[in-house]
C-alpha cells in the first residue's frame, strides 16, 4: 500500500520559497562582515589561509546574489506566476490599457518588464549592499578626531596661545 503525503503544507500563492531562501541567506551572509570588521584592527597582516578563504566567501555570496537569487526570481515569476509577454497590463480601471487595445496609456507593457524591471531592483539592492559593505570594512577602526582639550595637574586646559 502507498501512501502519499503533501509536502508542501504551507503553500501560500505568489510566495517563493527558494527565492526569499537565497535571498535572505545572501544578504545575512553579506551582513557579516559587520561584526567580523568590528573585531579584525585594521592592518592585522592577512595569512595566506585567510585570504582564501575570504575570496571564497565573497565569491559564494557574490554567485547567489548576482546569480542565484535573480534566477530564482525568474523563474518563480515565469513558472508559478504566468508572467510573460502575453499578458498586458491594464491596470486598475484600464488606466494602463494600451493605445493599440483602445486604452488611453500611450505604450504597451507586459507583466514580462515588470518581471525584468523587478530583477534589476534586485540587483541595484546587492551593488549597493556590497558597495556599502566594502565602504565600512575600508573604514573600520578609524577614529574620530578627538574634542578633548589636555589638562595641567590642577584641573585647567592647556591651550596655546597663538
Amino acid at each position: 500500500m502507498l501512501i502519499a503525503f503533501d509536502t508542501n503544507v504551507l503553500h501560500w500563492p505568489g510566495v517563493n520559497v527558494a527565492f526569499l531562501f537565497s535571498f535572505f541567506l545572501s544578504s545575512g551572509l553579506a551582513l557579516l562582515a559587520i561584526p567580523y570588521a568590528k573585531r579584525r584592527p585594521k592592518g592585522t597582516p592577512t595569512s595566506w589561509g585567510e585570504a582564501m578563504l575570504a575570496a571564497v566567501f565573497v565569491f559564494g555570496i557574490m554567485f547567489m546574489a548576482f546569480g542565484v537569487v535573480p534566477h530564482q526570481f525568474i523563474d518563480h515569476a515565469d513558472k508559478e506566476l504566468g508572467w510573460n509577454k502575453s499578458l498586458i497590463i491594464y491596470g486598475p480601471f484600464d488606466l494602463l490599457k494600451p493605445k493599440a487595445l483602445g486604452g488611453p496609456f500611450p505604450f504597451t507593457m507586459s507583466y514580462e518588464a515588470i518581471r525584468d524591471i523587478i530583477v534589476v531592483t534586485i540587483h541595484v539592492w546587492y551593488f549597493g549592499l556590497m558597495i556599502s559593505l566594502w565602504g565600512r570594512w575600508q573604514r573600520r577602526g578609524d577614529a574620530k578626531p578627538g574634542t578633548e582639550v589636555a589638562t595641567s595637574s590642577f584641573g585647567r586646559p592647556l591651550v596655546k596661545k597663538s
